[in-house]
């Protein structure tokens, strides 16, 4: 859920990019990234089975591989942080109402209605119910260089032509 909340964020509180050739081996990272704290979120980029968001744990488990890609640091706020496990609350448990196609149902005297969003008549999701809450947190677009590792970025802003570094 994290990685939906972040993504939707157009924003991943990154404060550092490592880029280069990284080997895992018995699920850990092979070679020390330079400033990882424990417990520090990171997200790697430009692997065959590993891209994605992970917390660095002892129990941490990655895929064995060796790629060349870059790996995140990154700075998440507490309070973030917090409201992402309300929201994973949440869709456990309403998820599955809300992945009903139905909006209402009725048979043999019983009958309900799903709770709607009232400007939209659509039924409830998490991101409807926490919208607002997370709205400080969205950026306006790609501003902290969410497609470094990939090849070909869907654009390139003008005032930076190196970009992505």
């Amino acid at each position: 859920m994290l990685g939906a909340v972040l993504a939707y964020l157009h924003n991943y509180f990154v404060i550092a990019t490592v880029s280069g050739t990284f080997t895992i081996s018995d699920g850990k990272l092979a070679d020390p990234v330079p400033d990882l704290q424990n417990n520090q979120y990171f997200r790697v980029l430009g692997s065959v089975f590993n891209d994605g968001i992970y917390q660095n744990t002892e129990d941490l488990e990655l895929t064995d591989e060796a790629f060349s890609g870059y790996i995140q640091l990154m700075a998440i706020p507490r309070d973030l942080l917090i409201l992402v496990d309300e929201i994973t609350a949440w869709q456990e448990k309403y998820g599955d109402t809300v992945a009903n196609p139905f909006t209402s149902e009725s048979f043999s005297g019983y009958s309900y209605t799903k709770a709607a969003n009232a400007s939209t008549e659509s039924a409830m999701t998490w991101l409807s119910v926490f919208g607002a809450r997370l709205a400080p947190y969205r950026k306006a677009g790609n501003l902290t260089g969410d497609y470094l590792g990939y090849q070909d970025p869907p654009f390139q802003r003008p005032f930076n032509p190196g970009w992505p570094v």
